[in-house]
């Protein structure tokens, strides 16, 4: 029993990093239907900006407390990734929204390897060690132990998600999303702006994929150019998993998957005689999404996105 709670808490902590990306590609596609493949390098350009900024700061300032060094690099990396996935819809997508559908989908995949090879290039290729900034004592929760780093992953996800649900569900800003997602031409005629709202959601997207990349790298503790493409993968299949274009189905689908893939690892080897161990976890995912798609290709709480005139 003691295992199986360490991993129930270690697959929430995973799922909501899951989850927080999730949400940008099913708000993207709720909205424009367009799977953003680039979504995933977001996270790690997040992840990267914070890791230099914390270090110069570091060394600039090496008494301040670790909890606000690490809320001055969220803050900062949101603006960074924000300002990247804002230019990437205006220059890439924007003019390709038009265009039959496998058109900006190899926009996004090349999108996708050019902000790989570029962070490359700035960051170096090496894998960075992630700083610790929280206490690291871990916390006794039944036998299980959690720590300081993923009681606030946990916290953030579940501010962000409520932030989110509310700016969707009560705000100006919700409503035109809601309406360019039913009918861009029928909104632009209502006096939305669908070029705005689109804007804003990739933003939004680009923010909440920052929170998943700095609470990824402060889990794990190393950060490197690629390392936004497995997340980035599995977040998609999380958002498919849930029902793509539903933004309650990619948080259960995200929370889920990790859940599936933490339990999954811990007891793949005795599953399996011990041929498979731990380090194969990530197939988890993947079975997850070819079930789902072969039973239900609509998503456990089934695709939101309008049929349009």
């Amino acid at each position: 029993m003691e295992i199986l709670l360490q991993q129930i808490i270690n697959g929430l902590v995973l799922g909501s990093m899951y989850a927080l990306v999730a949400l940008g590609y099913t708000m993207v596609y709720g909205i424009i239907n367009l799977i953003n493949f680039a979504h995933g390098e977001v996270l790690m350009v997040g992840a990267l900006t914070s890791w230099a900024i914390i270090t110069k700061m570091q060394e600039a300032m090496p008494g301040l407390p670790g909890w606000l060094v690490l809320a001055i690099s969220l803050v900062l990396s949101c603006v960074v990734a924000a300002t990247l996935n804002f230019v990437i819809e205006k220059v890439a997508y924007r003019p390709l929204r038009n265009s039959p559908k496998l058109a900006p989908l190899i926009t996004a995949i090349g999108m996708s390897i050019l902000l790989q090879t570029l962070a490359m290039i700035i960051f170096k290729p090496n894998y960075k060690a992630y700083p610790t900034l929280l206490p690291a004592v871990p916390y006794q929760v039944g036998g299980a132990v959690i720590t300081a780093t993923q009681i606030m992953i946990l916290g953030f996800t579940a501010v962000s998600l409520a932030t989110l649900m509310y700016l969707v569900n009560y705000t100006r800003l919700g409503r035109a999303m809601r309406a360019t997602a039913e009918n861009p031409r029928v909104a632009a005629l209502m006096g939305v702006k669908p070029d705005t709202v689109i804007s804003a959601t990739f933003v939004i997207g680009a923010v909440l994929a920052t929170i998943a990349g700095v609470m990824y790298a402060s889990n794990y503790g190393t950060v490197q150019h690629t390392m936004g493409f497995l997340p980035g993968l599995k977040a998609f299949t999380a958002a498919v998993f849930g029902g793509i274009g539903n933004l309650a189905g990619a948080v259960v689908g995200g929370l889920l998957l990790g859940l599936i893939e933490s339990i999954g690892s811990g007891y793949i080897g005795a599953l399996t005689g011990g041929v498979l161990g731990s380090n194969y976890a990530d197939i988890f995912a993947f079975i997850v999404l070819i079930i789902m798609l072969t039973l239900r290709p609509s998503g456990l709480l089934g695709e939101r996105v309008a049929d349009r005139a």
